[in-house]
């Protein structure tokens, strides 16, 4: 590694845009792809953001089930023939899928840390082509991987994709591999050595005719729930209340490399009313991205919320604390985008860390129970709506079109109802655009005008709990061995810094 690419920021004034609604298309076989998204409930979710901040039938939708363990969403795909089975972490805040190796040091290390993410073995595949050796990316915290772009049989569902390019890390320091599934725009090999870009899934899956258009939807569910899905080609109408609201992808670095959109308010609402964060403050952009467990904002707004919540900020660990009771109280955060509004509740705002290895829990030091918080400040860098917030959003990234589009979410539905999103403008079904969205917005608010909200804590939980009490100034007593490391950081969405 010879150095560290750092893309600049760029600002810009508002503009206004009319985007097109999507089409959604009900066929009895839709084209559309999908994966069951499964929740990994991970030891250090801060600490893994920090590493991750960088930088079938005749309709067509493909359909996967996500695994959703607690903070990290997972998918299951193979590579290689005979198939090698492989456990990725779907990331829509980055472009490229890399693996491990189990040559490299944290796979051949005696502790198998990789072995519950797999790993893939060029040498035992018949359909391996090495490519080049330009794939080489590096976090914020200087971890990454680096190695081989390569091609090979890619399957899942029943997708079956030969000569699919991606990357394998021969050195790598993350015991799990990432689907990346943003922009081509955002891949290594672009950004770092200018060439030209390959095909990553989605584009891949398009031109497969897999599906009828580089887009597709998430569904996280709940933080209670184990399962989330992810559809390329396609929505499930099922899984979100009344229509989707469409918005532009505002760029952010003078061209559209990240999922962001124009975060244009945001407001805390209580059994007592709402109250609004200054306009002043808005708009900024934000990027969606899946790869980030927490949700990072703007330090003016993030501190505004600590004091409402009572929260601790810890710097040492990078996380905010908060009395866990803080879930059972009747509040909601309620972020909007020009015209479409999803509203979070604080149940989804409040992570329990678990316990320690020796089964001891984290405590203030007046003994109250104390639980992440959702939220972080983003400091310098560009906000991200992560985890916390998408688990309440039914969303879906148009690459096609620069558009996104968003509902709240229904939590915990069994039914499905799946449409194919077609081709061309307004594809994707059950949407309309919203009329003069903001389209471009600084990445930091462009005032620092603040307000004081009122302290959640002096509100009445809607369950049996006891208000909470101040914990200001009160970090979290714990044992040096406890696994602390659950947000600061991994602000990422696209990202990477690129080394050179």
């Amino acid at each position: 590694m010879r150095g560290i690419i750092f893309w600049s920021l760029a600002s810009a004034t508002t503009l206004l845009y009319t985007v097109q609604a999507l089409e959604l298309v009900k066929r009895s076989s839709p084209a559309v792809v999908g994966f069951e998204l499964e929740r990994k409930k991970i030891v250090n979710p801060i600490e893994y953001d920090k590493r991750r901040r960088r930088r079938q039938s005749d309709s067509q939708v493909v359909n996967q089930v996500l695994d959703n363990e607690k903070t990290l969403y997972f998918c299951n795909i193979t590579l290689g023939t005979p198939p090698q089975n492989l456990r990725m972490h779907i990331d829509t805040g980055s472009s490229d899928l890399w693996v491990n190796t189990p040559s490299s040091e944290i796979c051949s290390d005696r502790r198998r840390l990789c072995e519950v993410g797999g790993t893939y073995d060029p040498r035992r595949s018949s359909s391996y082509r090495r490519i080049n050796d330009d794939f080489n990316i590096t976090y914020a915290d200087g971890s990454g991987a680096a190695g081989d772009y390569v091609s090979d049989t890619l399957r899942f569902s029943d997708v079956t994709l030969r000569d699919f390019q991606f990357a394998v890390g021969y050195t790598s320091s993350s015991r799990e591999g990432v689907l990346g599934i943003g922009y081509a725009s955002n891949e290594v090999q672009v950004v770092l050595n200018r060439q030209r870009p390959y095909a990553n899934l989605p584009q891949a899956l398009l031109d497969g005719d897999f599906i009828k258009s580089n887009a597709y939807s998430i569904w996280l569910n709940d933080l209670g729930a184990s399962r989330g899905e992810i559809l390329f080609g396609g929505v499930n109408a099922a899984k979100f209340e009344g229509t989707l609201k469409t918005v532009p992808v505002v760029g952010v670095r003078r061209s559209r490399r990240d999922l962001a959109v124009a975060l244009t308010g945001l407001s805390v609402r209580t059994g007592a009313g709402e109250q609004r964060f200054p306009s002043g403050n808005f708009p900024f952009s934000v990027v969606l991205d899946t790869g980030s467990s927490l949700t990072y904002l703007p330090d003016v707004i993030t501190n505004e919320i600590f004091d409402a919540v009572s929260a601790v900020w810890d710097p040492n660990f990078g996380a905010a604390y908060v009395p866990c009771e803080l879930a059972n109280y009747d509040a909601q955060f309620v972020f909007t985008f020009s015209e479409p509004s999803i509203s979070v509740s604080m149940d989804e705002m409040v992570i329990s860390p678990g316990t320690s290895p020796t089964g001891e829990t984290l405590r203030f030091r007046d003994g109250t129970e104390a639980c992440i918080f959702g939220i972080a400040p983003a400091q310098v860098n560009i906000a991200i709506l992560g985890d916390t917030f998408l688990r309440s959003a039914y969303v879906v990234y148009d690459l096609e079109n620069n558009e996104i589009s968003l509902a709240q979410t229904r939590f915990n539905v069994t039914n499905n109802e799946i449409l194919e999103i077609a081709s061309g403008r307004n594809g994707v079904p059950r949407a309309t655009g919203v009329r003069d969205p903001v389209s471009s917005a600084d990445i930091t608010p462009s005032a620092t005008l603040a307000t004081t909200l009122t302290p959640i804590s002096t509100l009445t939980p809607t369950m049996d709990g006891q208000p909470v009490s101040s914990t200001a100034g009160a970090a979290p007593t714990l044992k040096p061995e406890y696994p602390l490391g659950v947000i600061a950081g991994l602000a990422g969405a696209g990202m990477i810094l690129a080394a050179m």
